[in-house]
């Protein structure tokens, strides 16, 4: 079996920072990609933010320059720093990660969800 756990949301006023993180745990043969998706109210879940075993990123248009995706590999962890937040981030964010369990498999795995509120 292999878990999500998430920790880091919270309140947070506009322009103000915050850090996710989520480790992976468990049965874990390779890590083949990492990444933060968002839901809020009503809408859909979209990606935000994602990375590859090789090293390659990639953002949701709404949030280039502001949030950074990165990994510590030893800890099977990666993080979301979130920076000049807006009332728009307001969301519930879940971590997705393709993991396998062995060298035949790959599945997909979520956490349990981090609440973000960005308000004042």
């Amino acid at each position: 079996q292999v878990q999500l756990v998430e920790s880091g949301g919270g309140l947070v006023q506009p322009g103000g920072s915050l850090r996710l993180s989520c480790a992976a745990s468990g049965s874990i043969y390779r890590i083949y990609e990492m990444g933060w998706y968002r839901q809020a109210p009503g809408k859909q879940r979209e990606l935000v933010a994602g990375t590859t075993s090789g090293g390659s990123t990639n953002y949701a248009e709404s949030v280039k320059g502001r949030f950074t995706i990165s990994t510590d590999n030893p800890k099977n962890t990666v993080y979301l720093q979130m920076n000049s937040l807006e009332p728009e981030d307001t969301a519930a964010y879940y971590c997705n990660a393709v993991i396998g369990t062995n060298w035949l498999n790959r599945n997909v795995y979520w956490g349990q969800g981090a609440q973000v509120t960005v308000s004042s």
